[in-house]
């Protein structure tokens, strides 16, 4: 009888094993879905500290993006604003250098340490140390013609994502010492040192006479002055990474740029590309010299491995209106880019005098799976993010749902994200747009798929647009995006929907 009250026993455990398994499953399916789950962070792209060009310190600007409600803060100081020109022919004794403040001349170490202290102090806000470079300028024209001209010192990209500081230190950019190579130039530099060679054999004591004693010495140090003057005007003998005197380079210099900083794991960003800068400075007798850099939207199809490209600031666009370059980048195969470029919004702030840049105008939302800096880097990398900014009444939207859905709701991605339709027809588009003040503000709609405007709507936030898609072609390859104005700016990163044979291949 006890036995078989034992044998009853056991297989009364069955189904509370059941049970207890069924709940296990259910609660690892839950944790793996909230894994999966992503949340909005407000991010400022493209800062300047008293490190480089800003007017405020790391600190200041951490108490004032926590008073903002921001949640991450990207710093993006000058890396290097070290330029020269020479004369010929002695371009490396006859020059003239000017330096201003950037973290090669505040110290990488000290600029990496100052964000890490502030970030202990802020745990609430995200800090990411990053750099803006402009990789390489050239000089055309004549100082004694007038016409001298320096070009591109702001051709800029954004790096971001490098946290040691030789990371930093070998970055091959014009004006940075450490990035100097060693080649067989350097012995070509040293060659005149050889000069020494005869001066010594001239200068040594005749036996014979002393009548030649002194022309032969006089030539000795002519040679000796020689060759100390030409082995300066070439040191430090090594190789800067580009030279400012060769106007040949086109886009050389940024892809090194962006393949190193891509093998380091971090993130290159084109900035501003439509942006010019023009500048006239007086030298004197010598005339006007004439520093500038010219728009330059062909970089985002010259250079490849680029993470993205600043989209959304106070300039000039075109690159981002609807069939224009970015929808022509999107539309091509990924292994002919190597990356999708990514669209950031930046905001080029130096200090509280810049008219309409205060912190929080114009932000990247980043949607995030966890709140750290590995999980913002990842973020940006995989354009789970939209850039928007204020209008003219200091209203900012926010994109709270923007998906492509199909077979009845089963299916769906958002922003970052790729659908596979699996033959389904069925696919509809699901914005939800909101204030950041929760108010009643207009907002125009235009719901972008591969380049054409293929949606409209118009409404009041908070505001709800719901679009089913007719006439996608599903044998192709498409990019859906989002455009909202009427009450600031907002311009999403792209949603892609591929048929499953592409995404493999592609894969």
């Amino acid at each position: 009888m006890d036995r078989r009250d034992e044998q009853m026993r056991g297989v009364r455990k069955w189904p509370l094993l059941a049970v207890a398994a069924v709940v296990f499953l259910c609660g690892a399916a839950w944790r793996a879905e909230a894994a999966d789950e992503r949340h909005q962070l407000l991010a400022t792209v493209h800062v300047h500290s008293t490190a480089s060009t800003g007017d405020l310190t790391i600190e200041a600007l951490a108490v004032r993006a926590e008073q903002l409600g921001l949640d991450v803060l990207m710093l993006t100081d000058n890396f290097s604003l070290r330029y020269e020109y020479g004369l010929w022919p002695l371009p490396g004794l006859l020059k003239r250098q000017v330096r201003f403040p950037s973290v090669l001349e505040y110290g990488i170490e000290r600029y990496l340490a100052d964000v890490a202290a502030a970030q202990i102090r802020h745990p609430n806000l995200i800090i990411l140390p990053g750099v803006e470079v402009a990789p390489y300028y050239y000089w055309t024209g004549s100082i004694w013609g007038q016409t001298l001209t320096m070009h591109n010192a702001q051709r800029n990209l954004l790096v971001l994502g490098l946290d040691k500081p030789e990371d930093y230190r070998s970055l091959p950019v014009s004006g940075n010492p450490d990035a100097y190579s060693f080649d067989w130039r350097v012995a070509v530099n040293g060659s005149p040192i050889l000069l020494m060679v005869p001066a010594v054999w001239l200068w040594r004591p005749l036996r014979r006479s002393t009548d030649r004693q002194s022309p032969r010495r006089m030539i000795a140090c002519m040679l000796i002055v020689l060759a100390v003057t030409l082995v300066v005007n070439a040191w430090p003998l090594s190789q800067p990474a580009f030279s400012s005197y060769d106007d040949r380079m086109g886009y050389r210099p940024y892809q090194a740029l962006i393949d190193d900083v891509s093998a380091k794991g971090g993130l290159a960003f084109w900035s501003m590309t439509e942006a010019r800068d023009y500048h006239e400075y007086t030298a004197g007798p010598l005339g006007t010299v004439v520093v500038k850099t010219e728009p330059h939207p062909e970089a985002l199809v010259q250079t490849t491995g680029y993470a993205g490209f600043g989209g959304l600031y106070q300039d000039t666009r075109t690159s981002v209106k609807p069939g224009e370059l970015w929808d022509r980048l999107l539309q091509l195969p990924e292994h002919e880019l190597r990356t999708t470029p990514v669209l950031i919004g930046e905001l080029g702030f130096h200090g509280s005098n810049d008219a309409g840049k205060e912190l929080h105008r114009l932000v990247t939302a980043l949607w995030v799976k966890e709140r750290t800096v590995a999980g913002v880097l990842e973020a940006l990398r995989s354009g789970h993010s939209y850039a928007v900014g204020e209008g003219d009444h200091h209203v900012q939207l926010r994109l709270e749902e923007f998906q492509v859905v199909c077979l009845d709701g089963t299916k769906s991605a958002s922003i970052g994200d790729r659908l596979d339709p699996g033959g389904a027809r069925d696919l509809m588009v699901r914005l939800s747009v909101t204030a950041a003040d929760h108010g009643h503000h207009p907002a125009k709609v235009r719901v972008i798929r591969s380049g054409q405007v293929v949606a409209q709507s118009a409404g009041e936030t908070p505001f709800r647009f719901d679009w089913t898609d007719t006439t996608a072609p599903m044998n192709e390859r498409m990019a859906y995006r989002v455009e909202i104005t009427g009450s600031g700016e907002l311009l999403s990163n792209p949603i892609f929907v591929a048929p499953i044979l592409e995404l493999k291949a592609e894969g």
